[in-house]
């Protein structure tokens, strides 16, 4: 089975591995990277994003470590378009995270379009970080949380370690 996902993954976070890790549960996997122009348009705040080649260097970097693990392949593929990828032919599966399932309806909407068959969505939950919300890349950048979600100490009242 092929697996298609895409993101910004900048940076990449407990919430990707997450979604990395259903994937590569279902088969081999290509994940649509965000290009350094599209990945400004995708996000829903306004904020620095790296260089498309330093985020291609994190995600493969987590990708080869799952796909060792699950026997799997993987490749990286630039996203110029929000529909990207997953609108051709070979893929099986599209991993969705909750806010983008109307973006994996859209994919699926151009699929049949083409003649081609629909992709499974599958939904793969948030992860939590300690305050029980969401994992998310913004919440990293702006110091609130670290990659696996644990407050920072500014912001669960700890002094810092010096």
């Amino acid at each position: 089975m092929d697996v298609a996902l895409g993101g910004t993954f900048d940076p990449v976070h407990d919430g990707h591995r997450r979604l990395f890790e259903r994937a590569f549960e279902l088969g081999d996997v290509t994940v649509g990277l965000t290009s350094d122009e599209l990945a400004p348009k995708t996000r829903h705040v306004d904020r620095y994003v790296r260089p498309y080649a330093e985020r291609k260097r994190d995600v493969e970097r987590e990708l080869e470590h799952l796909a060792a693990e699950y026997g799997r392949t993987f490749e990286v593929r630039t996203l110029e378009e929000p529909t990207g990828i997953a609108t051709e032919a070979p893929f099986d599966y599209l991993i969705v995270s909750p806010e983008t399932i109307a973006g994996g309806e859209r994919i699926n909407e151009i699929r049949r379009e083409a003649g081609y068959d629909p992709l499974e969505l599958v939904v793969v939950p948030h992860e939590l970080a300690e305050d029980g919300e969401r994992i998310s890349s913004t919440r990293i950048v702006n110091g609130e949380i670290d990659e696996h979600g644990e407050l920072t100490p500014e912001r669960d009242g700890r002094e810092r370690d010096r």
